[in-house]
């Protein structure tokens, strides 16, 4: 016994590196950050704070959100990507700075796919077109005719170049055939005030965020761009629906993590984001949000972006969308 108690200390500890194992075993022992790369009062940053608390509460620390915006959520992810994979710094990814901006963006200093390692899907969203309620328009049609009487090109508001709602625009303009203006704001929180003001006519956002204003009668819905009708707007059709045939898109969200975070934690990260999803207080909200709760985890949210990256840099060429 004496000289095999050695030989197998040995080869565990060639197994399992000493710091990895102990730095994944007192993991978390500090408050986590969780970076929004969206300003607030957008759907990204409604999510992580609905989370994030519960989060906190289930692994004994503080979970933080901090909103780092700008570039269509690459300066926010970027610096995630940068920090220490420690398990201390984690980051909401969505559709435009994971899947989109790699295709959109020549000189992205991050690789979504190699520089972050994929943790859990928390939701997928259908996103909107909504319009300020003076606009003489009540359908995707009017909204067609109207926009093709104008002089000059219509603008439309999204929270940002290269999100998914800055697509959902410019494949309306491709399929309906008016000419549209992007009007790029740092977040949706901006740019659903100034289409509420009148100083924006038209925007696409994801539902979480606009829905609210819509039931308040502050926005008008004209079409959702998911493939069926929402229970939270019935009688809001899709776009297939309102005429434009194969017409679908939709953002989701999910937590993302510095590409060298120790599995352990990673899995551990996963193990409390899945449970947090299945309370009934949290999932009560995600559906009033409009959301679909996915729960999917690393290696099954991994394909999804790869898909998802394949997806939209074929529709980013095919359609010869820049960024201005």
């Amino acid at each position: 016994m004496k000289t095999i108690a050695p030989a197998l200390a040995s080869i565990l500890a060639l197994a399992l590196p000493a710091p990895a194992a102990q730095a994944a075993d007192a993991w978390p022992a500090k408050p986590i950050r969780w970076v929004v790369p969206y300003p607030p009062g957008g759907s990204t940053d409604m999510l992580a704070r609905i989370v994030g608390q519960k989060l906190g509460e289930r692994l004994g620390q503080p979970v933080v959100v901090e909103n780092k915006a700008g570039a269509g959520g690459n300066v926010g992810t970027d610096y995630v990507a940068k920090q220490p994979a420690d398990g201390y710094t984690i980051v909401m990814g969505n559709i435009g700075p994971i899947a989109i901006n790699p295709s959109l963006y020549p000189d992205l200093p991050y690789n979504p796919l190699k520089d972050l390692a994929p943790v859990t899907m928390l939701m997928a969203v259908p996103n909107l077109l909504v319009v300020n309620p003076a606009l003489p328009v009540h359908s995707v049609r009017d909204l067609i005719d109207y926009g093709k009487r104008q002089p000059a090109p219509l603008g439309y508001a999204t929270p940002g170049a290269g999100t998914s709602l800055h697509l959902a625009g410019e494949l309306f303009a491709t399929t309906s055939g008016v000419k549209m203006t992007h009007i790029p704001y740092t977040g949706s929180a901006p740019g659903l005030n100034d289409t509420m003001a009148g100083h924006v006519p038209v925007m696409f956002d994801n539902m979480p965020s606009a829905l609210p204003l819509v039931k308040a009668g502050k926005l008008r819905a004209l079409a959702i761009t998911s493939a069926q009708r929402s229970a939270q707007l019935p009688d809001v059709p899709t776009m297939a629906e309102a005429g434009l045939q194969g017409y679908e898109i939709a953002g989701w969200f999910g937590v993302l993590v510095p590409a060298a975070t120790p599995k352990a934690i990673v899995a551990r990260l996963d193990t409390e984001l899945e449970a947090v999803l299945k309370m009934p207080d949290v999932r009560k909200k995600l559906d009033e949000m409009g959301g679909i709760v996915s729960g999917a985890g690393p290696q099954a949210f991994g394909r999804y972006i790869e898909a998802e990256s394949r997806k939209w840099s074929m529709l980013v060429r095919s359609a010869n969308i820049t960024v201005q």
